[in-house]
């Protein structure tokens, strides 16, 4: 097949028998004709192919690697680190770090009276977080948060 497209995906919705896949790199939506044993918010680094003769929907070719992601707020308070690039960072901006070995760190700055509906705002808005954690290639989203500060840990 010549359509065969190999990408990060996010699995999104699932059914018995049917699943939707998400690309993390162009935002494509791809609707499988069977499911291959995925499940929501499983991040698959697959082949994807249309299935003829319509090419609507798709069939997964082949799987290199599956792992499930997750989202979880923390008890724990935004590190010293974490805190000093708030500091340096305008209210209401977002500064991001790579991580020593694998992921990334966001900190948001947003007004201390916030600050609860910034933590929300990453939570709810799930698709977008793990989208993000699968094209990085870690595992775990770790939320953090003080007043006028939320770091957004993606780890592995």
């Amino acid at each position: 097949m010549t359509d065969e497209k190999e990408s990060t995906f996010l699995v999104t919705h699932v059914e018995s028998d049917s699943a939707v896949l998400k690309d993390v790199h162009d935002g494509q939506v791809h609707t499988l004709s069977s499911n291959p044993g995925l499940a929501v918010d499983d991040a698959v680094e697959a082949t994807v192919a249309p299935d003829p003769p319509m090419e609507v929907t798709y069939q997964v070719v082949e799987v290199a690697e599956r792992r499930s992601l997750s989202i979880e707020e923390s008890d724990e308070p935004p590190t010293v680190h974490e805190r000093e690039l708030a500091a340096e960072t305008e209210t209401g901006e977002l500064a991001r770090e790579e991580r020593a070995g694998v992921g990334e760190v966001h900190v948001l700055t947003p007004p201390e009276a916030d600050t609860a509906d910034a933590v929300a705002d990453v939570i709810d808005d799930r698709e977008a977080t793990l989208s993000r954690a699968a094209r990085l290639g870690v595992n775990r989203v770790e939320i953090r948060s003080e007043p006028g500060v939320v770091s957004v840990r993606y780890m592995p």
